[in-house]
């Protein structure tokens, strides 16, 4: 199987994780405030990743590497699971799945413009069409939300996200030519969780209140979209770079829409019917470039 087709089956998996994962969110976040939330996740995530680093002794590798390339996956994980999540859990918190994870993938187009302006990445007119289509769909569910009434404060959180995980994406696709898939992926989730501890004082009564039901909940996010999702998105983008694997990813608002009208029982809406189907035939048209 050649490398195009495993770095795309790769982002297609780390989607559905991604998917999974957000619909764990949103029914964890019924009794809890979004940043009590991803305080748990990061380090239900780093204490896994810790485990699986010294079991295969991937700590030596952390270990070996430069204080700069250390910066840059700090860097790369505030801007990832942080502040890009912080504004992600507020807007979901706000508006539901289904009218804020079709907005948040936006961040494709945005990864697609630093690849291009910094990395010098060759971005093909199949490619921009595809991501043109996702944008379209996003356009598409974003009048579905003023015909609601939506947050505005919800939709502005929604749209700031997606350029915060483009940067943390972009500086990660650097990292890729240095660091290892799996040291990489841990490194960064174990620098969020140091990150966001900044905000425990604040927080620690909340997180004390914490049920076991929503602790069981918050892991199954944190593995599934934080674990799994990020790990296979991590070698998506070592493999077939950034400005594929971030695109053909963006099918993830598709498969949490839908597991949200299903099991959340949110409102359908045909322009955010329409929308997911654009977005189908964009990542088809990305994922063939």
């Amino acid at each position: 199987m050649s490398t195009l087709i495993l770095g795309i089956l790769a982002a297609l998996i780390s989607a559905l994780s991604w998917a999974s994962s957000t619909i764990l969110l949103k029914v964890g976040m019924r009794d809890r405030t979004p940043v009590a939330v991803n305080i748990i996740r990061l380090y239900i995530v780093a204490v896994a990743f810790a485990v699986i680093f010294l079991v295969n002794g991937t700590f030596s590798q952390v270990l070996a590497l430069s204080p700069e390339l250390l910066a840059i996956a700090f860097i790369s994980s505030m801007f990832g699971f942080v502040i890009g999540d912080y504004f992600y859990l507020h807007a979901l918190n706000m508006m539901g799945v289904s009218r804020t994870v079709p907005i948040t993938s936006t961040y494709p187009l945005w990864v697609i413009l630093w690849a291009f302006l910094f990395l010098g990445r060759e971005i093909s007119p199949q490619i921009l069409l595809g991501a043109g289509l996702v944008v379209s769909a996003i356009i598409l569910v974003r009048r579905a939300e003023e015909e609601e009434r939506a947050d505005p404060k919800g939709f502005i959180f929604a749209v700031l996200a997606p350029i915060s995980w483009s940067l943390a994406i972009f500086t990660m696709d650097w990292l890729t030519g240095y660091i290892d898939v799996l040291a990489l992926a841990g490194l960064r989730m174990m620098s969020a969780a140091i990150g966001v501890s900044i905000f425990l004082p604040k927080y620690l009564p909340e997180l004390r209140r914490v049920t076991l039901r929503e602790l069981a909940i918050l892991a199954g996010a944190a593995l599934s979209g934080l674990l799994v999702g990020q790990y296979f998105f991590v070698y998506s983008v070592s493999s077939v770079g950034s400005q594929i694997a971030a695109p053909v990813s963006a099918i993830n608002p598709i498969i949490a829409s839908a597991l949200a009208i299903l099991l959340l029982k949110e409102p359908p809406n045909r322009k955010i019917l329409e929308g997911l189907l654009l977005a189908v035939v964009g990542v088809i048209l990305i994922s063939t470039a």
